[in-house]
């Protein structure tokens, strides 16, 4: 751990990283997903609980273990998962019943921060805000796999030096942009790989288009969010103007009677 004494913050900056985490469950199935021998009977699915990178990357040069507390009924339900570099932190497990997840992240020592956690819900069945939601959830092209993913970014603010040189190191600043070089030994350089969807190593970026059910989350996935809020906002602008409207004539009213009840 670096000496705090010699190891200064940096002031009034803020640095973040995206990550992804959640659940994928999927029912037993003959044919697609049979149950291993030793389940017991009553077990209907089989699911996973991750925290990984957008896009794969590795997030093992931030983030040194991840605790993920289960349900008590669970055999060993606190279960501690070490970094592996470029590998997910995730686990698997059977069972019949949904609950929530407390994952509890664990930064490297370079960083001084203190663990923090977040709650996820396990799924199980397919939910979504619509009947019809539902049902491409079941019977879609994942063969009826439920994915309950959040995207998330962990926000560092004010970090140690030391810290920030390992959060930065990935990739050099040249012209305004990342370019896809390393620091290497002796002031070389070296290359750094690219993700399938563009993404380097060590940086905050995520990719530009989806590239399928397993990479969901890109900047065209933000820009139809925001698509969406903002045609939701408009209709909240409607409905105040009309609710507003109603009010006003509602008041108009109140007022007549009054008037008509005086002159009585």
């Amino acid at each position: 751990m670096a000496d705090k004494k010699t190891n200064k913050r940096i002031k009034s900056l803020s640095i973040h990283r995206p990550f992804i985490y959640g659940t994928t469950a999927a029912p037993f199935h003959p044919q697609s997903n049979p149950k291993p021998p030793g389940i017991p009977d009553d077990h209907t699915h089989s699911w996973t609980v991750f925290v990984k990178g957008v896009d794969d990357t590795d997030i093992t040069y931030w983030l040194r273990r991840v605790q993920f507390k289960l349900h008590e009924s669970i055999p060993n339900h606190v279960r501690v998962i070490d970094a592996v570099p470029g590998k997910p932190f995730s686990l698997s497990e059977t069972g019949w019943g949904e609950f929530e997840i407390a994952i509890r992240l664990y930064y490297v020592t370079e960083s001084n921060e203190k663990p923090q956690t977040l709650y996820h819900h396990l799924r199980l069945h397919p939910y979504g805000r619509t009947e019809e939601e539902k049902e491409l959830m079941k019977n879609g092209p994942d063969g009826g796999v439920v994915k309950s993913w959040n995207y998330d970014e962990q926000i560092f603010n004010e970090p140690y030096e030391s810290f920030y040189e390992v959060l930065t190191s990935g990739v050099v600043m040249m012209g305004g942009g990342m370019a896809a070089t390393q620091k290497g030994g002796k002031g070389g350089k070296q290359k750094v790989e690219r993700s399938e969807g563009g993404v380097l190593a060590r940086s905050a970026m995520i990719p530009l288009a989806n590239r399928g059910a397993e990479y969901p989350f890109s900047r065209e996935t933000e820009q139809c969010e925001i698509e969406k809020l903002k045609k939701a906002l408009v209709r909240v602008e409607e409905m105040t103007r009309r609710t507003k409207e109603e009010m006003e004539r509602k008041e108009k009213r109140l007022r007549e009677l009054k008037a008509e009840g005086a002159k009585g």
